[in-house]
């Protein structure tokens, strides 16, 4: 049921609702990065990226790691499993829509094909 994980799957919707926030994702799923080298891709100040990577670990889509004075961002795939694990849920329903509209479209085939 989703209920058991929506509380976790908030966080992971509110840190994938901005375009900032998933360009870093993407950029993490190629390789771990520090504040510092997210900054150099992006036209906004080190506070805003670090804002969006803050949103993007309370969310549980990061982890952030010290190495040295470092702090080395990391993406967490299970983070994202929580918010994909509830929007799945919900593909049954278009299972269902679709199933009837076969059903539907193969009927009227039929029907047609008597016509004729």
């Amino acid at each position: 049921m989703i209920g058991a994980g929506h509380h976790e799957a908030q966080g992971a919707f509110r840190a994938l609702a901005d375009p900032t926030r998933r360009d870093i994702l993407l950029m993490l799923s190629r390789e771990d990065m520090t504040i510092g080298e997210v900054v150099e891709r992006f036209d906004i100040t080190r506070a805003a990226v670090k804002k969006h990577l803050t949103i993007l670990e309370e969310g549980a889509l990061i982890s952030v790691h010290a190495s040295g004075r470092e702090r080395i961002n990391r993406l967490e795939p299970l983070g994202l499993k929580t918010a994909t694990d509830w929007l799945n849920y919900f593909n049954q329903f278009w299972d269902e829509r679709l199933q009837a509209l076969q059903i539907a479209v193969e009927k009227e085939e039929k029907e047609k094909a008597k016509k004729k």
